[in-house]
C-alpha cells in the first residue's frame, strides 16, 4: 500500500494502522513524492497494489489567497496519481470533503445529493473527485467531514485545540452555528481500511462519526470529556469570527447509501470523541505555548 501525504493526520495514523494490520506500507510524505509533479507519481507508484491519497492543500483560508496551489495539490495531483493508477492497474482510493457541498440542504447529505461548493477549497475538492473519475471511474473517493485525532502530536485539529483551551482558566466563544459531523482518525481510517480489503465497490462513498454536532455542542463535549466546566464555552454566530472563506452551514455527512454499498456504519460521534479523548490523555495535556 502507497500512502500518499503520510505526514498529516489522516495518513500518519493511516500508515501505521496499515502497517500494523499487516500491510507492506510505502508512507510518503510532500517531501518524498510531489503528487503535483505526474513523472514522480509513475515512479512512486509503479507496483503498487493500492493507493490512498491522503495528500491535500487543507488550510481553507489560505485556499482563498493561494487557489493555484490549492487546485495543484487537491485536483491535478488526485488527477495524476489515478492516471498512474490507471496506466499500472493500482486501486486508488481519494480522500475528499464535505465541503463539497453548500450547506443549504438543512439535513445530512447523501451521495447522491448534488454538490455546490462554498470555497476555493471545496471547488479544489471537487474538483479533484471529477479528475480522479475521469482517468479511473473505478476509483474510490472517500469523503470525510471534521476530522480529528485530539492528540498532541497535532495539536491544530479542533478538539485538540479544545483539549488546551481547557485547561486554562478563562471562557471561550465557539460557533454556534456550523454543523458538520465530527469524526475521529480512528474511525476514518478503519473505513478506508475496509475499502482497501476491496469489500466495498461504489465509487463515492461517506464516512462518518454517526450524528450531527455543532462546532460548540462539540466544544462543550470535549470540556466536559476532560473534566471541565463546559459552561465555560459561549455560543456565537460565524459572523463573530470573520473569516477569508466561506463555511457551509451544515455539512453533516449520512452513510446511509454506503452502509449499503457494504460500508461499516461508525459509531455515534460522542462514543468516537470519548475513545479520543481516552487515548490522547495518554500523550499528557496540551499546554499553551508561555
Amino acid at each position: 500500500m502507497v500512502v500518499t501525504g503520510a505526514a498529516g493526520q489522516v495518513g500518519g495514523f493511516l500508515a501505521a494502522e496499515a502497517a500494523r494490520q499487516g500491510y507492506d506500507v510505502v508512507a510518503l510524505a510532500r517531501g518524498d513524492l510531489d503528487i503535483t509533479d505526474s513523472v514522480a507519481v509513475d515512479r512512486h507508484i509503479e507496483g503498487a497494489g493500492v493507493v490512498v491519497n491522503c495528500a491535500a492543500f487543507t488550510n481553507v483560508d489560505a485556499a482563498e489567497a493561494q487557489p493555484d496551489a490549492a487546485y495543484a495539490i487537491n485536483a491535478v495531483g488526485p488527477g495524476n496519481l489515478a492516471r498512474s493508477c490507471a496506466r499500472t492497474g493500482a486501486r486508488l482510493i481519494h480522500i475528499s470533503t464535505d465541503y463539497v457541498f453548500s450547506g443549504s440542504l438543512g439535513r445530512p447529505y447523501e451521495i447522491s445529493d448534488p454538490t455546490g461548493p462554498l470555497s476555493v477549497y471545496g471547488r479544489s475538492k471537487l474538483d479533484g473527485e471529477l479528475a480522479v473519475h475521469a482517468e479511473l471511474p473505478g476509483a474510490h473517493v472517500v469523503r470525510a467531514s471534521w476530522v480529528y485525532t485530539g492528540a498532541s502530536g497535532h495539536g491544530s485539529d479542533f478538539v485538540a485545540v479544545m483539549r488546551r483551551l481547557a485547561g486554562e482558566d478563562r471562557t471561550i466563544d465557539v460557533v454556534a452555528d456550523q454543523t458538520g459531523s465530527p469524526t475521529y482518525v480512528k474511525d476514518l481510517v478503519g473505513a478506508l481500511l475496509e475499502v482497501a480489503a476491496g469489500a466495498v465497490r461504489s465509487p463515492i462513498l461517506h464516512a462518518a462519526n454517526a450524528g450531527t454536532a455543532s462546532r460548540f455542542d462539540q466544544a462543550r463535549a470535549v470540556f466536559a470529556g476532560v473534566g471541565a466546566d463546559p459552561e465555560r464555552v459561549r455560543p456565537v454566530d460565524t459572523a463573530a469570527f470573520p473569516r477569508p472563506a466561506r463555511r457551509p452551514v451544515f455539512s453533516a455527512l449520512s452513510m446511509a447509501e454506503s452502509v449499503r454499498a457494504g460500508l461499516t456504519p461508525l459509531r455515534p460521534w460522542r462514543d468516537a470523541l470519548n475513545a479520543a479523548l481516552a487515548a490522547a490523555a495518554d500523550d499528557g495535556p496540551i499546554t499553551s505555548t508561555p
